[in-house]
């Protein structure tokens, strides 16, 4: 499948120009998906240099290059990088890259249930071979429980009415498709006139099927492992939760933000951030490829030694 059909990557230039590229360096896309960037990143390696690339869904596998000897594809949530680095023989990294954002062939995709465009099972699951699905979340989860999900993951300040309209709607009828959900919910939020709402509510529960904020905080700590001093940190976000969690990170080296000082009180940090004001999508950009809007993007470079490298199963 063409790139351009699968997702149009964003802030291409940007993002990859943020590597730093080493010609003979060791490189990660820990989010293959279309390849857009991981070929950008090819073209600028040398014939020494070795990109690895993530990808769980099964889909993004037609779009792997063909007969490149610096290029390993790895289908695999990207939370188990420190595993597969170990697999591989892979002692340090020059730099990896993150884009955070849903494939656009995710939300295109009727059969997958991660747009509200559309009526289909109400699936959502990344990797669609096993696991939860968001039908399994609403019909199952406790009201509190749910409630939580929508408010953590969705930012709603009416996550107890959002739960509660749920858990009334499934008394009567099991929640299984798209259409399901809405018909849930249409008392609180207005079909046409709240997509905003409606692309919150999505999200929170696809966050929560994916378990999106975990896998992050795991990816992110292996970075730091790896990544050598000097080596580079590209992440782009697309939502405040996980945009404050790799903000926090670039900041302590810690998800939680919290900076450690030594005893003359100087800040102890692993990074230092490359674009000290975050870089967003020019209006062109925008206008183009208008999924592109809420995109932020963060780079960092390590300064100081690795750590100690622990897999994490």
């Amino acid at each position: 499948m063409p790139e351009t059909m699968y997702h149009i990557p964003v802030l291409l230039q940007e993002s990859i120009d943020g590597l730093a590229i080493r010609p003979d360096g060791t490189y990660v896309d820990v989010t293959f998906g279309g390849g857009g960037h991981s070929r950008e990143i090819l073209r600028r390696l040398g014939e020494e240099g070795h990109l690895y690339s993530f990808d769980q869904d099964a889909d993004a596998e037609q779009n792997i290059p063909e007969g490149d000897e610096r290029f390993t594809f790895v289908r695999s949530n990207f939370r188990y990088l420190s595993n597969w680095m170990q697999y591989y023989g892979v002692e340090n990294l020059d730099g990896l890259i993150a884009d955070l954002g849903v494939s656009s062939h995710h939300f295109d995709d009727e059969s997958r249930g991660f747009s509200f465009r559309f009526d289909a099972p109400l699936d959502m699951r990344m990797n669609g071979r096993g696991g939860m699905t968001a039908a399994d979340i609403v019909n199952n989860y406790d009201e509190n429980r749910l409630a939580d999900v929508f408010y953590l993951y969705g930012e709603f300040r009416n996550s107890r009415a959002l739960a509660a309209a749920v858990a009334k709607a499934r008394k009567n009828k099991s929640i299984d498709t798209i259409e399901d959900l809405l018909q849930a919910v249409e008392r609180l939020i207005d079909r046409e006139r709240g997509k905003k709402e409606l692309a919150r509510l999505f999200q929170s529960l696809r966050i929560e099927v994916n378990h999106e904020m975990e896998a992050l905080k795991i990816m992110l700590e292996s970075a730091l492992r790896y990544l050598r001093p000097g080596g580079r940190l590209v992440v782009l976000t697309y939502h405040s939760l996980e945009d404050r969690m790799v903000k926090n990170f670039i900041k302590a080296g810690k998800i939680d933000g919290k900076v450690e000082q030594d005893f003359f009180g100087r800040k102890l940090t692993p990074w230092r951030a490359v674009n000290n004001k975050v870089i967003v999508p020019s209006d062109k950009e925008q206008e183009e490829n208008p999924r592109s809007r809420s995109a932020k993007l963060r780079i960092a470079e390590k300064t100081k030694e690795n750590t100690q490298k622990t897999n994490s199963f």
